[in-house]
This record gives structure tokens, sequence and C-alpha cells, in this order.
């Protein structure tokens, strides 16, 4: 996937999953009920700071704080971006 972003320093795009419809008994989550996504895939990454290399790479899959990053339309696709220091952990 080719994007016509190019995040700096220590900025990453990430495409946030979708959110889950049904809970794992079976019941179907309503659209006003619905959590925003923790989860996402990086699509972007910049190269770091010149004390700090990027530790995460494009194609990772990784989990972020609730309410992390700026949302942003690009392409008519929803993406988040954000400091690789609001990244929790690589799944």
């Amino acid at each position: 996937m080719s994007l016509n972003i190019k995040p700096l320093a220590d900025r990453v795009v990430i495409e946030p999953a979708p959110a889950e419809t049904k809970t794992a008994s079976g019941i179907i989550i309503p659209d006003n009920a619905k959590e925003k996504p923790q989860k996402g895939k990086v699509v972007a990454a910049g190269k770091g700071t010149k004390d700090e290399p990027i530790t995460v790479k494009v194609g990772d899959t990784v989990l972020y704080g609730k309410y992390a990053g700026t949302e942003l339309k690009l392409e008519g696709k929803d993406y988040l971006i954000m400091r690789e220091s609001d990244i929790l952990a690589i799944v």
C-alpha cells in the first residue's frame, strides 16, 4: 500500500482495525456502543530522531492507547498519526 504521506521524525501512521461488531458470546454490538479500536497496522513510519531510531516498521500490528494520536482522513480511509512513544506493544 502506498500513501502520499511521509511522517516526520518519530511519528507513525496507523490504519485502525475495524471495531468489533459481535461479542465472543455472539451478542451484536450496536453502533453507538462500539468501543474505539486500540489495535491497528502501521502503514508509514518516520526515520526516528537522532538519539532514538524508530523501532516499528511498515506492516507491524500494534496496540496503542485509547485516545492516542490524531485522526485524519486520507483518500477516503481513516488513519491515526501518533508518536512512536504512544504505541504500547507490537503484536
